[in-house]
């Protein structure tokens, strides 16, 4: 009989559009604790919805991500040493170009590079050329983010920003921008 009241509170509770919180509060949680909220849903009743769900660290004889279906513990994806330097480029977008500036107020198109690695710990060579003749050679059609471009010979440079695209310290008067890499003639492109 009891089975049957419930059922038909579900129903109801379907019916009134409120199958969330009838749901929540008629099957799932557990006793309420000193900070639940009550929630009433009109031909149905009031139920004591905690502001959050324990969930239990260990289970006797589970471990985590061996039950199918169940989820995996949260882990924040590393950034790779180019994410890293590409964040530290970006965070100068806007900062002016000066000739053999490397940061942090102003840059040059190697001093942008060079800095922004030096941000990811990495020390590179202060120069375009010397940056690319570092680091392993990558084709581009594999660039990832935070990878070195290099323009015109060797004697430019910047940092593939995605989408086919590099930021870099161009010229005396433009600021740190992005630009498409298909707007200068690639000399090459390197990974640390």
């Amino acid at each position: 009989m009891a089975t049957n009241t419930v059922k038909r509170q579900a129903q109801r509770a379907v019916a009134a559009g409120a199958v969330g919180a009838a749901t929540i509060g008629a099957f799932l949680l557990p006793a309420a604790p000193a900070s639940a909220q009550p929630v009433t849903i009109p031909g149905v009743g009031t139920f004591d919805v905690p502001n959050e769900i324990p969930i239990p660290a260990e289970i006797p004889g589970v471990q985590l991500g061996t039950v199918p279906g169940a989820p995996l513990p949260f882990v924040a994806p590393q950034k790779t040493l180019g994410e890293v330097a590409l964040d530290a480029a970006m965070s100068k977008l806007g900062a002016p170009y000066v000739y053999g500036a490397a940061g942090p107020n102003s840059f040059d198109c190697s001093g942008l590079v060079q800095w922004s690695y030096g941000q990811a710990g990495m020390e590179l060579p202060r120069t375009s050329g010397a940056q690319l003749a570092a680091g392993s050679p990558v084709s581009l059609d594999d660039l990832q983010l935070g990878d070195l471009v290099s323009f015109y010979g060797g004697g430019h440079s910047g940092l593939y920003a995605g989408d086919g695209n590099v930021i870099h310290a161009s010229t005396s008067g433009t600021p740190v921008k992005i630009a498409p890499i298909s707007s200068m003639p690639v000399a090459g492109a390197r990974r640390f």
